[in-house]
């Protein structure tokens, strides 16, 4: 499979998403409460299971070398057309809506780990980068991106005497 460009939206905050998502899990985890009013499960437990069902968390790498941050996402069977992903000075967020249907022609399904949902990562940076320096590749269902560290140089400042 041949290498291919993935778009970047550079945003100030990823807050509205995070926002967004928590509104989704908070219903969610409400109708699990209400489908089992009067039993002794908490809403502890229903918020997780809403977190469980509505997001899936792919395993990543994060290192750091020589000022420059690598990132890899495994997120096999995401189409590239599908990946939304945002970059801000602190934090790196890949998204996604992920579809895995079984139609009528699939016979009997004995075992499917396969998730459908919402792909959702979130990685704050240790120290801040370069959003404009960042590049990014998907290939194999391997999503590698690249990013220089921000940190400026210290620069010696005169004093003047007053």
């Amino acid at each position: 499979m041949a290498r291919e460009s993935v778009e970047l939206r550079k945003r100030d905050s990823v807050l509205e998403q995070l926002d967004e998502l928590q509104q989704d899990i908070r219903r969610r985890a409400y109708e699990l409460f209400k489908a089992h009013e009067g039993q002794l499960i908490g809403p502890l437990e229903d918020w997780l299971s809403a977190e469980r069902e509505l997001v899936w968390r792919p395993p990543v790498e994060l290192r750091q070398k020589d000022g420059e941050f690598r990132l890899e996402a495994a997120l096999a069977g995401v189409a590239l057309k599908d990946l939304d992903i945002q970059v801000t000075p602190e934090d790196i967020l890949i998204s996604c809506n992920t579809q895995h249907e079984h139609g009528p022609e699939a016979g009997t399904i004995h075992v499917c780990e396969f998730k459908r949902g919402r792909l959702f990562r979130s990685i704050h940076l240790p120290e801040p980068i370069d959003p404009e320096s960042i590049k990014a590749e998907y290939r194999d269902g391997l999503l590698r991106l690249t990013a220089q560290a921000a940190g400026a140089k210290p620069k010696k400042v005169d004093v003047q005497a007053a």
